[in-house]
């Protein structure tokens, strides 16, 4: 293949995000671009390469064996190249290129993490450099960190993963809570018996591990998010925890109560994460000395 160009370049990263989100369709958000568009673009970069990178069609989207090669050799070209620019902007004086950064849902309520003043510190620091903010499981933002999907995530890590580094940073409170609906909220008298034998609903990154340490063999019900976990308590069918700071304006409302908090309750500990092997990467020292003086 002949020397890249800038279209080139183009044309691996559209074949990236294809393959990282397992089809056209699926890409068209990220690449901002029609599936006809994306697919003319795949066209033109097999016929640059030679060979054919992937099946498309009713079977639906799967790489080809010479792709499968290919898409590991273009992620990490591309990551060269987006370090290769990041240095050369440090040696210029000034940061550009993007920084992608990951987070648990509901921080936006969370006064010990201001993540808002910190972006904004970041962004004057920085105005050449696009911000990519996205809300994961902590188990997709540490899987994130190690295929450099994000280049720093925030969150709680009760599981920790080999090649990422963990920079604490404070603990969450957490609450065990049912709702004005809940036959718990009347009752005086209550014990952590009783309590347990209620309908529990839990979140879908917790292992019976993490569940069995708060006192319960199982659960009820699961969810993936703090406001579905929300929308179930409220209903008054299930009991759950929830961050003090999210849960704070329901309590006001006293449409939730806080159940046994000395049997209950317990801190989650947050860290700042990011890839070992990435501790000299600019963009990325930059952002932990920011954040760094909220803490």
């Amino acid at each position: 293949m002949d020397a890249m160009t800038h279209m080139d370049i183009k044309l691996v990263r559209i074949f990236v995000s294809v393959v990282k989100n397992q089809g056209f369709a699926n890409a068209q958000q990220e690449l901002n671009l029609s599936t006809s568009a994306i697919s003319t673009y795949m066209t033109q970069l097999e016929h640059m390469v030679g060979f054919k990178l992937c099946e498309r069609g009713r079977g639906g989207f799967a790489l080809t064996q010479k792709g499968e090669m290919f898409f590991q050799e273009a992620k990490r070209i591309l990551n060269e190249l987006d370090n290769f620019s990041r240095h050369t902007a440090q040696i210029k004086g000034e940061l550009t290129g993007t920084i992608k950064i990951g987070m648990l849902d509901s921080m936006v309520t969370d006064q010990n993490i201001p993540l808002d003043q910190i972006i904004q510190q970041f962004s004057e620091q920085n105005p050449n450099i696009y911000i990519k903010l996205q809300v994961q499981s902590p188990y997709e933002l540490q899987t994130g960190i190690l295929e450099n999907r994000f280049d720093v995530a925030i969150g709680c890590f009760f599981l920790k993963m080999n090649g990422v580094m963990y920079q604490p940073l404070h603990k969450e409170q957490q609450w065990l809570f049912c709702s004005d609906t809940h036959p718990l909220y009347q009752q005086q008298g209550l014990t952590a018996e009783k309590i347990r034998r209620e309908k529990m609903v839990s979140r879908g990154y917790w292992s019976h591990t993490e569940l069995a340490k708060q006192g319960f063999k199982h659960s009820f019900a699961t969810v993936d998010s703090m406001e579905a976990q929300l929308v179930l308590i409220l209903s008054g069918q299930y009991i759950g925890y929830l961050p003090e700071h999210f849960a704070h304006y329901w309590v006001e409302q006293q449409r939730l109560k806080v159940l046994l908090p000395a049997t209950f309750g317990y801190a989650a500990p947050f860290s700042l994460i990011f890839r070992r092997g990435r501790t000299q990467d600019p963009v990325i020292q930059n952002f932990r000395k920011i954040i760094k003086n909220f803490f």
